[in-house]
C-alpha cells in the first residue's frame, strides 16, 4: 500500500468521477483504476460502486476513507517535523478572509523577512467557508476568519474582537447629526461586499437585530470598491476598524453608532490534528503582538 494509492482514493471520493479524480492527480484515467483496483485487492474489499460515470464508497470504502485520511494526515506532519529542522527552510501557508487579509498579510510577510528571514509565508485570501475547507484538507497551516464557526474538527483560538464603524461619505446628512442610532439607517441604501463575506453576513444580522432589512444597492468584491462607492456619496457601509485609513480623510467618514456597538469577533483557526511547526510559532508570535491592528493605516 502506498501513499499516493490513498491520495487516488481520496481524490475520486470526493470528486465522485474517475477522470475528475485523474485530472486532480495529473495522471491518467487508467492508471488511476488500475491504482484503486489493486488497492482493493491488497484488502479484499470492493470500495467503490461504478455506477456509470459515478464512482460511489462502499460501506467499506467509507471505513477506509476515514483511515486513508488519518494516515496521510500522520505523513504529513511527519514531513513538516522534518521541515521544520533548523537547518532547512521553514514554509507555511496562511489564509485570511477579505476584509481582513490586505491589511495584516503584506505587514506580516515584511515583518518576517526581518524578524525571521527564512521563514517563508505563501498566503490565501478567501472566504470563511473556504478557509475552513482548507484548513480541514491540510491546504493551510492557520487560517484567520470571523465567528461564527461550527466544525468541530477546528482548533479555534479568539484573536481579536474588531469594532464595525458606520462609513459614509464627508457631506453625507449624518455626519451633521449628534447622534446616530442604527434606526438612523433603516432607508438608507448600503453599499456591502457579495454574499459570500461574513462580513456582509454580519451586517445583514446586525440590521436584523435592529428591525429592518438593509437596503442592498451595490455589491463588491473588494473593500477598496465599497469605499469609492461611499465616497461618491450613492450608499453608506459598515466596515471593520481596520479598513479605516489616514487616506479617507478627504473622502469618508466614519461614524460610532450612539445605541449600539457592533463588532466582530476574529479568530485563528488550525486542525486539531496538525503538527505546529516552528514557522507557524514564528508567524503567531508576529500575529499575536498587535502591532499591525493598534492604529489606523
Amino acid at each position: 500500500m502506498e501513499l499516493y494509492q490513498l491520495r487516488s482514493l481520496i481524490a475520486v471520493a470526493e470528486t465522485g468521477n474517475f477522470t475528475r479524480a485523474s485530472e486532480r492527480m495529473n495522471v491518467t484515467q487508467p492508471t488511476l483504476s488500475q491504482q484503486i483496483i489493486n488497492l482493493e485487492k491488497e484488502l479484499n474489499q470492493k470500495l467503490f460502486h461504478r455506477l456509470g460515470r459515478r464512482a460511489v464508497p462502499t460501506e467499506a470504502g467509507q471505513v477506509f476513507l476515514e483511515s486513508a485520511r488519518r494516515i496521510l494526515l500522520e505523513a504529513d506532519n511527519a514531513t513538516k517535523e522534518m521541515r521544520d529542522h533548523p537547518g532547512l527552510d521553514r514554509r507555511i501557508t496562511v489564509g485570511a478572509i477579505p476584509s481582513l487579509a490586505p491589511y495584516i498579510l503584506p505587514a506580516l510577510i515584511e515583518q518576517a523577512r526581518l524578524e525571521y528571514p527564512h521563514l517563508q509565508i505563501h498566503t490565501r485570501e478567501d472566504f470563511r467557508s473556504e478557509l475552513v475547507q482548507g484548513v480541514l484538507e491540510g491546504d493551510l497551516d492557520l487560517a484567520i476568519a470571523a465567528q461564527p464557526l461550527r466544525e468541530t474538527s477546528l482548533a479555534v483560538e479568539p484573536f481579536l474582537r474588531e469594532p464595525l464603524l458606520l462609513v459614509v461619505s464627508r457631506n453625507h446628512r449624518l455626519t451633521k447629526k449628534k447622534a446616530v442610532r442604527a434606526a438612523d439607517l433603516a432607508n438608507e441604501t448600503f453599499v456591502m461586499l457579495g454574499s459570500s463575506s461574513s462580513l456582509t453576513s454580519q451586517v445583514r444580522n446586525f440590521c436584523g437585530d435592529h428591525q429592518f432589512e438593509p437596503r442592498i444597492g451595490y455589491r463588491c468584491a473588494q473593500i477598496a470598491t465599497v469605499k469609492s462607492l461611499v465616497a461618491l456619496g450613492v450608499g453608506v457601509s459598515i466596515l471593520p476598524r481596520i479598513a479605516q485609513s489616514s487616506k479617507d480623510l478627504d473622502s469618508l467618514t466614519y461614524l460610532r453608532l450612539a445605541d449600539s456597538k457592533p463588532e466582530r469577533e476574529l479568530v485563528i483557526i488550525r486542525h486539531q490534528q496538525r503538527f505546529q511547526s516552528r514557522g507557524v510559532s514564528q508567524f503567531l508570535t508576529m500575529l499575536k503582538a498587535g502591532i499591525l491592528l493598534s492604529t489606523p493605516n
